[in-house]
């Protein structure tokens, strides 16, 4: 018997496409982070990308629980002394509805440099359209999955 040892030419990136509307935001980013891990297929291999794409469409509809709403509050820094910023989750859906789910799926990736290429992977939308129909489209094998 030999241990399988997974290579990047067995590695093909499938596309999903998963509707957020309705869902709860850390529900859904967990499922995000899963499939741009790659941790749903057999192949995994935690060093390597073998992770697929996901479209995130209806952003603007996730939902959250309790006060969240209010209370949920995200930090910038400009890097000057007392350029700290804030921004609560009801001020974010507002100006940027797409930023939040980013923000949550980048929190439960990798802090390294395959985390930001597992990250590029990740296309999110406000609306219900984006523009991906060609990659998702073509779906000879099933390569697309809509969720």
């Amino acid at each position: 018997m030999k241990t399988y040892s997974t290579k990047s030419s067995d590695l093909k990136p499938q596309w999903h496409v998963i509707d957020a509307s309705g869902k709860t935001l850390g529900r859904l980013a967990s499922e995000v982070a899963t499939l741009l891990m790659g941790k749903h297929k057999p192949i995994y291999a935690p060093h390597l990308n073998t992770g697929d794409f996901v479209i995130v469409v209806n952003a603007a509809n996730v939902r959250v629980t309790g006060k969240k709403a209010q209370q949920k509050v995200y930090y910038r820094h400009s890097g000057y002394p007392g350029g700290l910023k804030s921004t609560t989750f009801a001020k974010m859906m507002e100006t940027h509805p797409t930023r939040v789910i980013e923000y949550a799926v980048k929190g439960m990736l990798p802090r390294n440099r395959l985390g930001r290429d597992m990250l590029r992977r990740l296309k999110v939308y406000s609306g219900d359209s984006h523009p991906h129909q060609a990659q998702v489209g073509r779906s000879k094998e099933g390569d697309a999955v809509e969720r």
